[in-house]
C-alpha cells in the first residue's frame, strides 16, 4: 500500500534551500519514491490553513517513506531543510477508508 509524505515548507533561505534541494531529489528516487506536488500553486477552500509551499511525495509503502524521513543516512540532507525552511510534514498511509453510518 502506498504512503504518502505531505510537506508544507516556508522557506527562509532560498540559497541552503536550493542547495537542499539538488541533494534530496535523489533520495527520494533511491527510496522508492516519486514527487505528486512540488511547490505547486494552492488555494485554502476551508479552515484557516495558509500552506507557503506544498510537496506530496509518493512511495511505495510506509516502511520506505519512514526511512527516507529518519534515516541517518540523509540526516545531512534533510538538516539543509531545516537550517533554511520552517517545515510541518505529515506521513499518511495510503489506505482509503470508508467510514459508514450505523
Amino acid at each position: 500500500m502506498s504512503a504518502y509524505i505531505i510537506v508544507d515548507i516556508d522557506v527562509h533561505d532560498p540559497d541552503t534551500y536550493r542547495d537542499y534541494l539538488t541533494k534530496i531529489t535523489p533520495t527520494v528516487a533511491a527510496c522508492g519514491g516519486r514527487y505528486r506536488v512540488r511547490g505547486a500553486d494552492s488555494e485554502t477552500l476551508y479552515g484557516h490553513w495558509q500552506p507557503k509551499r506544498i510537496v506530496v511525495m509518493e512511495f511505495p509503502d510506509w516502511a520506505q517513506a519512514h526511512h527516507w524521513a529518519t534515516s541517518e543516512e540523509y540526516r545531512p540532507i534533510h538538516q539543509l531543510r531545516q537550517s533554511s525552511a520552517t517545515v510541518n510534514m505529515v506521513l499518511v498511509d495510503g489506505t482509503v477508508e470508508t467510514v459508514l453510518s450505523s
